[in-house]
């Protein structure tokens, strides 16, 4: 009888254990990509050096690519930019020489666009451009260049982005997800806790992130947006939909907030004055159920 106690006790702990929701925050600055030129397999890494002016999604990478069947590493120095561009070159015996002089040539948003003009004029040994980085398309399409000849290029990817925030959200029935991927590429979550109900599951989200992913612009580098996200699953754990609730804005000049939380301290109120967007409100966020209800 004890071994049969102790058999089921196992199977039970074991069963719970997989039902855990964790989050796991993971910020990428380097990117590992397989494609091809020309057809020729290759494999190709680059790494963030840092960002062109204030903007965010505009980077300086540096990297390398090899032909699979060789592996012997060809040095690149680019710009992404995640408006629609990536654009790396090799410059021969110059490699370290030129590329910093393209850095210190390309200083603003404005630069970005030229790049390709700039880089030709410190004459690269190959050039390899992606011009249509938000088609959405997998693989990705280039152009390999080495003097006059011209190659098609692939990845195989449909997200070039070097730099990235993960928030990855371990759910039961072994399944994942990363918040970048559907809510923002922001980041700033914290798991406060997660429920059962008759239409599915919820996760329950805080969430203090940047209010412009950008140093430049209105409310740039502002580390005002904060607030509550309630993710919702099947019973299965397949993602549905979210639903987000903001206490703090400065996009949305939400600042007027009022804080009470009941005596088993499981439930917040927060009572919001009238904003740019919305008129007077309340939320109440019950940490237990994992769920928030906005109400008048």
């Amino acid at each position: 009888m004890k071994k049969v106690f102790t058999a089921f006790f196992f199977c039970f702990l074991t069963f719970a254990l997989c039902q855990k929701v964790e989050l796991k925050k993971v910020t990428d600055s380097s990117q590992t990509f397989t494609g091809e030129i020309g057809g020729i397999p290759i494999t190709l890494e680059l790494n963030y050096t840092g960002v062109v002016d204030c903007d965010q999604y505009q980077h300086y990478v540096d990297g390398w690519y090899y032909y699979d069947k060789y592996k012997k590493k060809i040095p690149l120095t680019g710009i992404y930019d995640y408006y629609g561009s990536l654009s790396l070159y090799n410059f021969g015996t110059k490699q370290k020489q030129n590329a910093r002089l393209l850095k210190e040539q390309i200083t603003s948003m404005q630069k970005v666009g030229q790049t390709d003009e700039i880089a030709q004029k410190l004459a690269p040994r190959e050039s390899i451009l992606f011009e249509n980085l938000n088609t959405n398309s997998n693989p990705i399409p280039g152009h390999f260049y080495m003097g006059k000849k011209e190659q098609p290029v692939k990845l195989f990817t449909g997200n070039a982005m070097i730099y990235r925030l993960n928030n990855y959200l371990y759910l039961p029935n072994n399944k994942k997800i990363n918040t970048y991927d559907f809510i923002n590429k922001a980041g700033g979550n914290e798991l406060i806790s997660y429920a059962s109900g008759e239409n599915g599951n919820r996760v329950l989200l805080y969430f203090e992130q940047t209010s412009n992913f950008n140093a430049c612009g209105r409310c740039g580098a502002s580390e005002g947006e904060k607030g509550y996200r309630v993710l919702h699953f099947t019973k299965d754990w397949n993602y549905k939909n979210y639903e987000e609730f903001l206490i703090e804005s400065c996009l949305e000049n939400i600042y007027d907030v009022t804080k009470t939380k009941s005596k088993d301290r499981q439930t917040i109120y927060y009572k919001i004055g009238k904003s740019d967007t919305a008129p007077a409100h309340t939320l109440t966020v019950d940490m237990k159920h994992a769920s928030v209800i906005k109400s008048k």
